[in-house]
């Protein structure tokens, strides 16, 4: 019998590695996850690039190199984080060529400290776009509300983006109909949709730490906990049922474009009051993914067991669900414009801490 994870790719559900190193490289364990975990991407973001360079030495060599020409911090970065993501991007394109640019993407993400800038985003995006030069890359924007600017710009020149930090609904609805109106800018100018690939990630378990915190400051609600996450990733898969028909994006589909995957993101489980496959259980649907950690990859093949069509259950649930969180005193939309916020400002941090990372391995390597 097939893996747990082979199952979900069966069933229309990718899995992606949300962890990323240049170790993972090198030591083959990335080829492995591919081969044995059904694993078909893989993303990066400020924090996980931290979490690497800080491990060991295996960017030493490589920064003795670059910093022959250039001691700029940022600057060495980039070149440190392009040649990984090239590296992953060339490790998955026979998943890319297999299913004919339908999966086998690696992301990296643009600086978040022009997360509220659009020409910034525009600029760094087109740049990564450029330095990396591969068909199977993405690369993150944020969904902030200047991020959606850059959404639709860089899909109207026919790049493919990963839009992450999506919280709420009504952003989620933005960042979808930016994907459209720049594939249409980027049609009418004579281009082929089906070479842009898009994905939305709707973070999860993210939104249920920050509306339990609430309810259990109000009290009496336990009932409420542990649901909202869930609940709203259900309601965006059910939008983007919606949004992805009808007559407009029927013109585009003709043309061979591609729909805007839901991606679920931040998908381990932060309470271990809850089971640690939560967020994978509940979620599996086709034309989706989901971004694992090591752990939880381990965990699932360990004792997941995947149904098909979770995504779709309970949709009516979710919508009341909304409801009684708002009976109970919980402001939606302040929930998801505070994790917004946060999120930003954690790969703002992380992005610091990174930073001042490799200035202190450039000082080693130079001592």
């Amino acid at each position: 019998m097939s893996s747990p994870l082979a199952r979900l790719s069966q069933m229309g559900q990718s899995i992606w590695l949300d962890t990323f190193s240049r170790t993972l490289i090198t030591s083959g364990e990335f080829e492995r996850r591919i081969r044995d975990d059904a694993v078909s991407g893989v993303t990066t973001n400020p924090s996980i690039f931290q979490k690497a360079l800080a491990s060991g030495d295996a960017y030493d060599a490589q920064l003795a190199e670059l910093s022959a020409t250039t001691t700029d911090l940022k600057e060495l970065f980039v070149a440190l984080a392009s040649t990984d993501v090239t590296d992953a991007c060339d490790i998955l394109r026979p998943v890319w060529d297999r299913t004919d640019g339908g999966d086998g993407y690696a992301s990296i993400e643009v600086d978040p400290h022009f997360a509220y800038d659009s020409a910034a985003t525009i600029a760094e995006a087109a740049r990564l776009h450029d330095t990396i030069d591969r068909p199977n890359l993405l690369v993150k924007i944020p969904a902030t509300e200047p991020g959606l600017l850059a959404i639709e710009e860089m899909t109207a020149r026919g790049k493919s983006i990963n839009i992450t930090l999506i919280f709420s609904l009504d952003r989620y609805r933005a960042v979808a109909d930016a994907y459209i109106s720049g594939l249409e800018r980027f049609v009418d100018d004579g281009g082929d949709p089906s070479t842009v690939h898009s994905v939305a990630s709707f973070f999860v378990s993210r939104v249920d730490t920050e509306t339990d915190g609430r309810l259990d400051a109000i009290g009496g609600h336990d009932d409420l906990k542990g649901r909202l996450g869930v609940a709203n990733a259900r309601l965006a898969y059910a939008a983007y049922g919606e949004i992805f028909a009808g007559e407009r994006w029927e013109r585009l589909a003709a043309r061979g474009a591609r729909t805007q995957r839901c991606l679920w993101a931040s998908t381990s489980t932060k309470n271990p009051a809850y089971r640690d496959t939560l967020y994978v259980d509940t979620l599996i649907g086709p034309d989706t993914v989901n971004t694992l950690p090591d752990e939880t990859i381990e965990a699932f093949q360990d004792h997941g067991d995947p149904r098909p069509n979770t995504v779709t259950e309970d949709v009516d649930a979710a919508r009341a669900l909304l409801g009684e969180l708002a009976a109970a005193g919980i402001d939606y939309d302040d929930v998801c414009a505070v994790l917004e916020r946060e999120g930003v400002e954690k790969f703002e941090a992380a992005f610091a801490e990174l930073i001042a990372g490799i200035e202190r391995r450039l000082a080693a390597v130079a001592g």
